[in-house]
């Protein structure tokens, strides 16, 4: 659960560094962040300033290198492999840049694999499945290929299989990446939609219009924090 001031995440002092032919890489140097349940952040800054560093270690994908992590009040550095698996199964949902669905799964099937994985019965898949294709207004494509429709289309039935499990966060790592100005417009009013019905979301992107959708974010450059802004959301559209 999360502590009883809501915090979901929380960093001190989070260094990442790449080792390769005897050169260090600082990916990341001195994090601190916390991130509260119900929150709308965004990670922004120029490419290669370590904004997909910092959303895999959010994520449980990569480790830091020193530093503390706690996710939902659990120190993640005394994880094992196969309870990272667990929690990035039960309480992470991932939105990524290309989408990644199985080009050989219908939209139903795609959805409903973390589910699968999870040993969910079939009577309770088909309900969370069909619930969570309507949300993104994606259930009258269910027996679709990702190949027979648009990327604006394929990124929202990847964010339905990243809402399908009910995850504590959202991790959208350049959700609009890969499409249009219309579709890319199109998947962040969603996560707006989502945001405003209670999901807690935390999204890297380069284009500060998008990164201004949310209501704080965190601006990185050469791996280091150097900037938070708040957005004001009284009365936004």
């Amino acid at each position: 659960m999360a502590d009883a001031n809501g915090t979901l995440i929380k960093m001190q002092g989070v260094k990442k560094v790449f080792f390769t032919d005897e050169v260090e890489t600082h990916a990341l140097e001195e994090i601190h962040l916390e991130i509260k349940k119900g929150t709308y952040i965004s990670i922004a800054g120029p490419s290669g300033c370590g904004k997909s560093t910092l959303l895999s270690i959010l994520g449980l994908l990569d480790s830091p290198t020193d530093g503390n992590y706690e996710l939902n009040g659990q120190p993640v550095g005394k994880l094992t492999i196969s309870e990272r698996t667990r929690i990035r199964n039960r309480e992470i949902g991932f939105i990524f840049q290309a989408f990644n669905l199985i080009g050989d799964l219908t939209v139903y099937e795609n959805v409903e694999l973390p589910l699968t994985y999870r040993g969910t019965s079939s009577s309770e898949r088909k309900q969370k499945v069909q619930n969570a294709l309507e949300r993104v207004g994606m259930a009258h494509r269910l027996r679709h290929y990702p190949s027979q429709l648009s990327g604006g289309q394929q990124q929202r039935v990847a964010v339905a299989r990243a809402l399908v499990g009910d995850p504590l966060i959202l991790m959208a790592d350049e959700p609009t990446g890969n499409l249009d100005s219309k579709n890319g417009e199109a998947v962040m009013e969603l996560l707006r939609d989502l945001h405003r019905n209670g999901a807690t979301i935390c999204m890297v992107t380069h284009d500060q219009r998008y990164a201004n959708f949310a209501e704080r974010t965190i601006h990185l450059f050469d791996g280091r924090i150097v900037e938070e802004t708040q957005e004001a959301r009284v009365g936004a559209n």
